[in-house]
């Protein structure tokens, strides 16, 4: 079996695992996430939210990129895994030791209740449990053994969100939180061993370390820019709007990164590794990255255009809901995001994998720069509504690594991307229209949801019958020949 076949199976086989599994994973988090929206109210959920892109601002300095350099690198040996692991939690503990002294004041800047600082403290703490879950998953991922990994995360999401729902049901607010994030980690940690066994080693190896810091500096600087493009402006409206505004805000934006937390980042996931193992054979590399992005926005395009259409159908059909209402505006903003983000994700995941960090990291500043000047200008005319105004704006330049992907490979984007969005924008104004002539009722909603999948697989089958076909078949052919045990490859 040659090499260009094997990766192909493994890609699909790890795809299939991780699709099937985290889209078990999304419906437990879109309904837990519902539940906790009835029980807790905006300022609430915008409290949990401050105080998570707080934590993830301290804990970008716990890793320097070496768990990327590993995946990405051909061939790693006992000293690269020693000298990562013994790195991070290094770092990670000096983490775990500021964020404890620090607590103080970031309920200081913030007016965190009680168990806000509870919250927070609890956040570091499962980072440096998590950290200690990294070689065993950087393994696995190498292995592209995505079965054993999406397993960790189905445990970790049913034993987080269930927790977290029964507590906000029993009144707990934000001490909800706290208790299901600590609970996550410990079981995850002990799960991914179970799963993945792997010794402990403390070492470091200057050449080892030389090696993957050429890779990983990059690729970590580009974390950081993503980091104050993203979680620091969270930190940093959280500090100037009210926790009810922010709430509204996240509820948005969690709702528009739904699809793409089900789709994209599995296909990130998988084909990362996938893309390394093919950046020689650019022929195959190219038709690699196309069928990606054709999947990628055949799923995509439709939740999201669904999404804004029965939005507000939602709210009207759910009498405790409808507290959400402020933030549809932000909604229909946050998607447009979340599209163009879904293929400029797979594009800079390609980019990764070629080993073009640097590429990333200048289309990251662009990033970060326009949404550091756009949002605090938009924000202060526009309130809230205007943070959610500046990421759709600057989401709109992705057209630009488009672009660069063209000219160094042979990939036909527009072919891939075009049927999919014309067929959901007709499905959402049809199902618009249907809206202005049935009653408000949670029979209609189902009804319409039902009615607007079939609406939009009719219109991609006018657009593009022999693509949809031949791309479903080549997805069953890979399967037939990989069958379903990970251990047949």
């Amino acid at each position: 079996m040659d090499k260009i076949f094997q990766v192909k199976q493994k890609t699909v086989k790890g795809l299939i695992a991780l699709t099937v599994r985290t889209g078990l994973l999304q419906v437990i988090a879109v309904v837990a996430t519902f539940v906790l929206t009835v029980f807790l109210d905006p300022a609430q959920f915008g409290v949990f939210a401050i105080v998570a892109a707080a934590v993830d601002i301290l804990v970008y300095f716990s890793d320097i990129g070496l768990a990327g350099a590993l995946i990405q690198k051909q061939e790693v040996n006992d000293e690269d895994l020693a000298t990562t692991f013994t790195i991070q939690q290094t770092l990670s503990l000096v983490l775990l030791g500021i964020g404890f002294i620090a607590g103080s004041l970031v309920a200081n800047i913030y007016s965190l209740s009680a168990a806000g600082i509870w919250l927070f403290r609890a956040l570091l703490i499962s980072v440096f449990l998590s950290g200690l879950k990294t070689i065993p998953s950087v393994l696995l991922e190498r292995k592209l053994d995505f079965v054993k990994v999406a397993t960790v995360q189905i445990i970790e999401t049913v034993i987080f969100y269930g927790l977290a729902v029964i507590l906000a049901w029993r009144g707990f607010g934000i001490s909800s939180f706290t208790a299901a994030v600590l609970v996550r980690s410990l079981i995850g940690l002990i799960m991914i061993y179970l799963l993945a066994p792997w010794k402990p080693k403390i070492g470091f190896n200057k050449v080892s370390f030389k090696k993957l810091a050429s890779f990983g500096m990059p690729f970590q600087l580009n974390s950081l820019l993503g980091l104050v493009k993203d979680r620091m402006l969270v930190a940093y409206y959280g500090a100037i709007l009210s926790p009810s505004n922010v709430g509204y805000l996240q509820w948005a934006e969690r709702w528009s990164l739904f699809p793409l937390r089900m789709v994209v980042d599995n296909v990130s996931k998988v084909t990362f590794p996938a893309y390394s193992r093919l950046q020689e054979e650019r022929d195959h590399l190219a038709k690699a990255i196309e069928k990606s992005i054709f999947f990628t926005a055949l799923f995509i395009f439709p939740i999201l255009i669904g999404l804004l259409v029965f939005a507000p159908v939602a709210l009207m059909v759910i009498p405790r809901y409808q507290k959400w209402q402020p933030a549809l505006l932000a909604l229909g903003l946050f998607s447009i995001n979340a599209m163009w983000s879904s293929v400029s994700t797979t594009i800079t995941n390609a980019f990764a994998a070629m080993g073009k960090i640097k590429i990333n990291l200048k289309l990251m500043l662009m990033w970060t720069a326009l949404t550091w000047i756009l949002t605090p200008l938009l924000m202060s005319k526009y309130g809230y509504n205007g943070v959610a105004l500046a990421s759709a704006i600057v989401a709109s330049s992705s057209i630009i690594p488009m672009i660069i992907l063209q000219k160094m490979l042979p990939v036909k984007l527009l072919s891939n991307i075009w049927p999919q969005l014309v067929s959901a924008l007709t499905m959402g104004l049809v199902i618009r229209y249907v809206n202005l002539n049935l009653p408000f009722t949670i029979y209609y909603l189902l009804f319409t949801v039902l009615l607007g999948a079939i609406l939009y697989g009719a219109f991609l089958m006018m657009l593009i019958p022999k693509k949809v076909v031949a791309e479903i078949r080549s997805v069953k052919k890979m399967l037939r020949h990989s069958g379903l045990d990970p251990e047949s490859i």
